[in-house]
């Protein structure tokens, strides 16, 4: 069961009608069938090899909700570090590696940091060395100066493997070094940032480390490799990197297209050539994404590596395929959900068993059809939606007022501005295939 703090954040998150950051297994439904293979997949990158998933699904079923359900069970289960990068063609294009990489390092994330955790990465890295020369015994414990010296010993050994592929890197991390020893905090962050592909770091900063420039694309996928031999070197197995969002490469001009979807092509091969040991990255998309001629197909290397044959029954689907499919919601695993969320919520309640005995199950099924039904008819489609009526239209009112009964006193309507893209086109689609996007 979440913490009270945990569960704050799950219900302000659907409140807002977002995908939770953290505690996605109090309430998940679907994902039994991927668990053994994810954790085999976990496994085998954590013993030094690169590992790659493309998830497909349709607009609503849960794709960003898979991509951070695996996050977290990577980190709480497997000890990997994790971030998320949402491709879009103005803030974060695929090709722009240094702009990717820049977001990766925002949002790198570990079991004990939820967010920006390359600082407190980068400093488990030097306290490990430094663990490494007190239980090799050469150094006594009381001895600062003679620990100072032997950990810079090691340090320069261990740099000397990153220097290899990322020789700016190391630079960073060397002076980086200088500055804790001098107390220079203003210095060390700096370098951190610089380190993290932000851009504008003052020239001071990088004189200091003796680079120049901001990060280009090259350089950033130098980092990436550091990034992983640091992570392996401080104890923790590796990185799974989410690529989310990227079907949006069909909307974006035919140049930058093509240039992402090569650059998705290179780090493919690039991993299969071994050199980011430790990555696991998953790559989410639609179907149209996948199979269509303005994504993947359109770069025949990629669609081979891609290709998967969903022919069959979708019970059948192969979750150590290279890529899944998401079934996507009906109208049982709403409920179901529904059901987990109100639980959730009855367990913080000011009068849980009110709420649990008003919004009973019965009720769930009757909100879900409403919901889906002015989406037009599609369960799936409508999640997001039903969970965010679900606990602030419902839940927090039966909470809050003793006489609020939702099957007197509430009819759910949804309002065109509180829908998505996707929902819009739904509500008035006869078939999938008649819902039309904005490109």
């Amino acid at each position: 069961m979440a913490g009270p703090q945990r569960r704050a954040e799950i219900l302000d998150a659907l409140r807002r009608g977002t995908v939770p950051r953290e505690g996605l297994a109090a309430f998940a439904v679907g994902m039994e069938r991927f668990e053994v293979a994810i954790d085999a997949d976990l496994s085998a990158v954590a013993l030094g090899r690169g590992g790659f998933k493309a998830v497909r699904g349709e607009y609503g079923s849960g794709k960003t909700f898979f991509a951070r359900w695996l996050q977290e069970r990577a980190r709480a289960s497997h000890g990997f570090a994790t971030s998320e990068v949402q491709v879009s063609e103005t803030e974060t294009p695929l090709h722009r590696w240094e702009t990717v990489y820049r977001r990766l390092a925002e949002r790198l994330a570990t079991a004990d940091t939820p967010d920006g955790a390359l600082r407190s990465i980068v400093d488990a890295w030097f306290y490990t060395l430094e663990e490494d020369v007190l239980a090799s015994g050469k150094v006594d414990p009381g001895d600062a100066q003679g620990l100072l010296v032997a950990t810079d010993v090691l340090v320069e050994q261990r740099l000397s493997v990153i220097s290899r592929t990322a020789p700016a890197f190391s630079a960073v991390l060397r002076a980086f070094r200088r500055a804790l020893v001098a107390d220079d905090t203003a210095l060390a962050e700096g370098l951190i940032a610089w380190l993290g592909g932000q851009p504008n770091v003052a020239a001071a900063v990088k004189r200091a480390a003796g680079v120049k420039g901001d990060l280009d694309p090259f350089g950033a996928m130098h980092f990436l490799a550091g990034l992983l031999t640091i992570l392996r070197d401080s104890g923790r197995p590796g990185l799974v990197l989410v690529l989310d969002e990227v079907e949006t490469l069909q909307r974006m001009r035919a140049d930058t297209r093509e240039k992402g979807l090569n650059a998705l092509r290179q780090l493919l091969d690039e991993m299969d050539s071994g050199r980011y040991p430790g990555l696991l990255l998953l790559v989410t998309g639609t179907s149209a994404f996948f199979d269509g001629p303005q994504g993947v197909q359109r770069l025949p290397p990629l669609a081979q590596r891609m290709h998967t044959d969903f022919a069959t029954d979708a019970r059948f689907d192969n979750p150590r395929a290279v890529q899944i499919r998401l079934p996507g919601f009906n109208f049982d695993s709403l409920v179901s959900v529904g059901a987990r969320v109100r639980d959730l919520f009855a367990s913080q309640a000011n009068h849980r068993d009110r709420v649990r005995t008003v919004v009973d199950n019965a009720y769930l099924e009757d909100l879900a059809r409403s919901v889906a039904g002015r989406l037009g008819g599609r369960a799936g489609v409508a999640p997001r939606i039903f969970l965010k009526k679900l606990v602030a239209d419902v839940l927090d009112r039966v909470d809050q007022f003793a006489d609020f009964d939702p099957r007197l006193h509430y009819a759910p309507t949804i309002d065109q501005r509180e829908m998505t893209v996707a929902e819009r086109a739904s509500a008035g689609a006869a078939s999938v295939d008649d819902i039309e996007l904005d490109t």
